[in-house]
């Protein structure tokens, strides 16, 4: 009879086929962390080599230490660039939407280029066959659906808006990296003199934080840009002299406003003297027109009046009407385009001065002011509506009480010379107003007849 199998060593056996198992199994997972290691690093080299490709290294040929923080292409641009295009895609667009046409044409940068301003002179200027790339942010200081029906209208001419904040120097940087502009066209600032009272710090922010900011990046650049900017009106503040000569004082500003825009004037100044930017200043005064801003008199008024809504028409203290130069659109636009034309060549070479640059300031104003209750008059012809008016004295708000400009200076220099008077102006304006917002017919009919008879 056979005698049962010898189970005595099964319990050794065990322990040893459990231990080959984890052996085995140890192995197995060290295998796959190795694996795994390098299939992310496979992905990370893939990355690395889309974006050099995307975004090549800068130029070796600068390398004044001052001059870094313009050319900065490193991780960070790199992961910032989804926010402001994408890839190779994006700058193409700014390629294509700043290469002139027209033999000798300009590559021009406008800062605030869905602005009221901004918008019409980039249009002018892409009409000639030059260059035209808009930076703006868009901001909600008045209804941003206007500024972005500006953008379409700025589209359909080819135009590209990037949508960023001056004060974002990388994002400068990398325009200027992609685009050697010859000029820019410097028009974004926060407006308004009232609105300093409520948020005094968006003026800082802008209009003199924002100009340096972009100046550092300008004066970097290779070749630098020449710059025409807008300055303002309202930096002749508390002067009494009339008219508005480029040679009175300006160190009596009124209103904050006032003050940042008197600031970017001293601001240009050194610039121009320490680093060799060739600088236009350009004293706009009360630009009025189609496309125009809903913060201005002549827009709400516009608006207030059709509503049947009672409108303020200021007095100074002591009962005299208040005036403005108002100035139309058409006629600033060809100040502008002007002013661009003459501007002389930066003189500095990444960020040194090698010579002495063009420095200059212009009134760009119609030389005839208006009283307000006048301008409220020829609207309520256009509107065919009777306002309800409010005589109030002026509150102190930084408002002055009469503007008037001499452009003497910006004739014999570039040939300025303001050709629309109030009525016809205002008359272009309500028409586009009425067409904008759908207006009803009545009014829409009553205003064609009036142009019809007036042109």
């Amino acid at each position: 009879m056979a005698s049962p199998p010898d189970t005595s060593k099964n319990p050794k056996l065990e322990r040893y086929n459990s231990y080959i198992r984890r052996v085995n199994s140890t192995k197995l997972l060290a295998a796959s962390s190795k694996l795994l290691f390098r299939v992310t690093l496979l992905v990370a080299l893939v990355l690395i080599l889309f974006f050099t490709l995307n975004y090549p290294p800068i130029s070796d040929q600068i390398t004044n230490k001052d001059n870094h923080h313009r050319h900065i292409h490193t991780t960070q641009t790199l992961l910032s660039s989804a926010f402001y295009g994408s890839g190779a895609s994006w700058e193409k667009q700014v390629r294509h939407s700043s290469t002139p046409r027209r033999p000798n044409g300009f590559s021009i940068l406008v800062t605030g280029a869905a602005g009221f301003v901004g918008t019409h002179c980039s249009l002018a200027l892409k009409k000639r066959g030059d260059g035209v790339l808009g930076l703006d942010n868009f901001n909600s200081y008045y209804d941003p659906s206007l500024k972005r029906a500006r953008q379409q209208l700025l589209k359909q001419h080819e135009i590209f808006i990037v949508e960023g904040d001056l004060n974002d120097s990388e994002l400068l940087a990398k325009l200027f990296d992609i685009v050697p502009f010859t000029h820019v066209l410097h028009l974004a600032a926060q407006a308004g003199v009232r609105y300093a009272m409520e948020n005094p710090q968006s003026y800082v922010s802008s209009n003199i934080a924002g100009f340096v900011s972009l100046l550092e990046v300008a004066k970097a650049a290779v070749p630098q840009p020449s710059i025409v900017w807008a300055s303002s009106s309202s930096v002749y503040g508390l002067n009494t002299q009339n008219p508005f000569s480029e040679s009175h004082r300006t160190d009596q500003p009124a209103s904050l406003y006032a003050a940042t825009k008197k600031a970017g004037e001293e601001i240009a100044h050194t610039y121009n003297h320490i680093y060799g930017l060739s600088f236009t200043g350009l004293r706009f005064f009360t630009v009025y027109g189609p496309w125009g801003r809903p913060d201005m008199a002549y827009f709400f008024f516009t608006k207030d009046i059709l509503q049947g809504k009672p409108i303020n028409i200021y007095q100074t203290q002591d009962g005299k009407a208040v005036a403005r130069d108002f100035t139309y659109i058409d006629d600033v636009v060809k100040g502008c385009v002007g002013a661009l034309d003459t501007a002389a060549k930066s003189t500095g070479s990444g960020g040194k001065k090698r010579a002495p640059a063009q420095l200059r300031v212009y009134n760009l104003g119609n030389t005839a002011p208006v009283p307000v209750e006048k301008l409220v008059g020829i609207l309520e012809g256009l509107l065919g509506v009777k306002a309800k008016k409010h005589v109030i004295k002026m509150p102190r708000n930084g408002d002055v009480p009469f503007t008037h400009a001499n452009v003497s200076l910006a004739y014999r220099d570039f040939g300025y010379k303001p050709t629309t008077d109030l009525a016809t102006g205002l008359r272009k304006f309500v028409k586009w107003y009425v067409s904008y917002y759908g207006i009803g017919s009545r009014v829409k009919k009553e205003i064609e007849s009036k142009t019809d008879n007036n042109e």
